[in-house]
């Protein structure tokens, strides 16, 4: 393989704010929100003389408390358009009262035209509001999730849980009000409003919304304590929200995470990114597990293998900066949309560019769509300019993607996915010997009957998966060819077993759970 990347020594405050990264972007924000959201939420806690421990919570919650606001992004792209355009609309008003009410029933069905769009309305009324309820719900339940996978304490899941909380008691999950919300999730809620506004129009602006907004959706005390501190709260910021300033402002300078729990964190990461798509369901886990597989069929050195695995896990992170609107889309994409898709492995590299310990990983990852008759994006690399673990990480992530079910296609057979691989090594586009690699690693495996967790029965995976990539019951029956009747009762049981009450936290289940794609060895035998 030639000179490989060592195993990197990361710091969780830096897997935090690549998360962070990735939140600023699928929240329609720049990529510096997070930081500059994080660099006052913590002069916030200065001036307020919270203890060190206090200090830490506002800290860990401010990186990661937007990280769960695309796991139902379909669900968004399908009432209302372009779901990055939805959210970024929404941190520009106070979330609650008409004008909310009345932005979002304007948003639906945005981008649809005549009768698609009357139809987007007429479905909405019938189920799209409980959707929309609950959004705000998966959100905090979505990054209370993973920052307990990610091994932070109780008391910044605690605050990460009310996030869409409001001082005057009418948000979300619980309807807590006043001091029955932590102080780092005030602290943290006020400090994101107030960067917003800091970068549209200035410190002024973002102190007057606060004031606007003071004992509604802000606790009064700290909408105060931000009027009297305005000019020392906003100098210099931008040079306070940078990067390396915040990544140095980590309580206590957590030392660097064991190369097993950065695994586990790598991978939970993959699996919040695939669930933005019903289609990316168990993506990530396919394309590293294959990708290390065919590496070892390679004889590649273990440190070579850890690299490319831990990069497949991070080559997708930049799909959370293009709407689901673009990837859910049945249709041809049009020339725009596709320069959109084109960009989300430069969004993956510009996200772990800023990280020493993870931009080498980052450079791999961005390379999974290069191609080497130069015919690849987003950079469009050829030959020996594509690195060895790059061209085998496009190797996989082309054989996985084909054997998945995508908007406009239904998913291909392994030994179809196998042909293409083999058309793309004719064409001059992938490696050969990758390819020969990648096959003999998926190669065919001795059947044996499987036992699924939570005591799902083998007919409540076969919905699930299918209740997971967006299939409506109605659908779901004909698909099985059983009765709506019998769909409806194993969804129910299918929730009961899992502990979720709706089809975003069912996917999150099965694709941590590795339900979503089946394999040669599942044995659907009664």
């Amino acid at each position: 393989m030639g000179t490989a990347a060592r195993v990197p020594q990361v710091r969780l405050a830096e897997l935090l704010a690549v998360l962070a990264f990735g939140a600023d972007l699928g929240m329609g924000q720049p990529m510096e929100h997070a930081m500059r959201q994080s660099a006052l939420a913590l002069r916030i806690g200065e001036r307020l003389g919270l203890a060190a421990t206090d200090r830490a919570v506002v800290y860990y919650t401010s990186l990661v408390a937007w990280v769960g606001c695309h796991i139902d992004a379909y669900e968004q792209a399908k009432w209302f358009g372009d779901d990055l355009a939805l959210k970024g609309g929404f941190r520009l008003i106070d979330p609650v009262g008409i004008r909310a009410v009345g932005q979002l029933l304007g948003q639906i069905g945005a981008g649809r035209h005549g009768l698609d769009r009357a139809g987007t309305i007429l479905r909405f009324a019938s189920g799209g509001g409980r959707d929309a309820a609950q959004m705000m719900h998966n959100h905090s339940y979505a990054a209370s999730q993973l920052a307990s996978e990610l091994g932070l304490p109780h008391e910044v899941r605690a605050a990460v849980v009310q996030t869409f909380e409001r001082w005057d008691g009418r948000g979300a999950p619980e309807g807590a009000k006043a001091e029955q919300i932590t102080l780092p999730a005030r602290v943290v809620n006020l400090a994101d409003v107030l960067a917003v506004f800091y970068a549209s129009a200035g410190a002024d602006a973002a102190v007057e919304v606060a004031g606007q907004r003071r004992g509604t959706q802000f606790d009064p005390a700290l909408v105060d304590l931000v009027a009297r501190d305005t000019r020392t709260l906003f100098t210099d910021l931008d040079d306070a929200a940078t990067w390396s300033a915040i990544i140095d402002a980590e309580p206590a300078l957590g030392p660097a995470l064991p190369h097993d729990r950065l695994d586990t964190a790598l991978a939970a990461i993959g699996d919040f990114i695939d669930v933005k798509s019903p289609y990316t369901l168990g993506h990530t886990r396919a394309v590293a597990e294959l990708t290390a597989a065919a590496a070892g069929e390679l004889a590649w050195r273990a440190d070579e293998v850890a690299h490319v695995r831990r990069a497949a896990l991070l080559h997708d992170l930049g799909r959370l900066g293009v709407s689901n609107a673009v990837w859910d889309k049945p249709g041809v994409l049009t020339p725009a949309e596709v320069e959109r898709v084109r960009l989300h492995p430069y969004f993956t590299d510009r996200m772990l560019a800023g990280s020493p310990a993870l931009a080498a990983l980052g450079a791999t990852a961005a390379q999974h769509h290069e191609r080497l008759d130069g015919s690849g994006y987003p950079r469009g690399l050829r030959g020996d300019a594509i690195s060895a673990a790059g061209r085998l990480l496009a190797v996989a992530d082309a054989y996985v993607t084909k054997t998945e079910p995508r908007p406009y296609r239904p998913a291909l057979s392994p030994a179809e996915a196998a042909s293409y691989l083999r058309g793309e090594v004719r064409a001059g586009r992938l490696d050969p010997e990758n390819v020969d690699a990648l096959l003999a690693a998926a190669g065919h495996r001795v059947r044996r009957r499987r036992e699924w967790p939570a005591g799902l029965t083998t007919r409540e995976v076969e919905v699930l998966r299918l209740l997971a990539r967006g299939f409506s019951n109605k659908q779901i029956a004909g698909l099985l060819v059983i009765s709506r009747k019998t769909v409806d009762n194993h969804v129910e049981h299918i929730y009961t077993k899992i502990g979720v009450s709706n089809r975003a936290r069912a996917s999150l289940f099965a694709v941590r759970q590795g339900l979503i794609t089946p394999t040669a060895d599942e044995d659907f035998s009664p």
